[in-house]
């Protein structure tokens, strides 16, 4: 069974706390939700000569699978040197070469983005906002940016959680 939302955590520390308060107020919608750790799949640094030489990791038709499968997505990540984690961006690297039309995964997906950053967060945010726009994904406006000294409140959250919803029921 496929989550309607499915929340994906960028690391392994306070975004994926961000990303299960982000599920349980999906459920508080009557949404079934899901937190995958992208931190937890097995997958090596996307480089085009492990490609020519190992192949496609199998960890990438499980990605693939767990995000074809829920309608709509939350991303929660830090902000790394300014700008996206490796590892998001290595992610995104493996899903465009396993394929013929990996764009689809993104192509009028409603996501909903989020940080928990040690610094302001809002790079994270900007350039992944382009990079999601760029593959196609409907993105909610509203955006969630947190760190010790500002923590993520709980109806920003619910908020970005109905707007995700009214953005899926627009697309449908």
């Amino acid at each position: 069974m496929s989550a309607d939302v499915l929340v994906i955590s960028v690391s392994a520390g306070e975004n994926l706390r961000l990303a299960e308060r982000f599920a349980a107020a999906a459920r508080g919608h009557d949404l079934s939700a899901e937190v995958f750790g992208l931190t937890e799949l097995p997958l090596p640094l996307f480089n085009p000569l492990t490609l020519a030489e190992s192949g496609i990791p199998a960890g990438v038709a499980e990605l693939n699978a767990r995000l074809d499968a829920s309608p709509r997505w939350v991303i929660c990540t830090p902000e790394y040197n300014g700008s996206i984690p490796p590892l998001f961006t290595s992610a995104v690297a493996w899903l465009s070469v396993q394929g013929d039309d990996f764009r689809r995964l993104f192509n009028h997906r409603p996501i909903a983005i989020a940080t928990h950053s040690g610094g302001g967060g809002y790079t994270v945010l900007t350039a992944l906002r382009l990079q999601l726009a760029h593959l196609g994904a409907n993105l909610v406006g509203r955006q969630l940016v947190s760190n010790r000294a500002n923590p993520a409140k709980d109806d920003s959250i619910d908020d970005l959680v109905v707007r995700l919803q009214r953005l899926a029921a627009i697309n449908h």
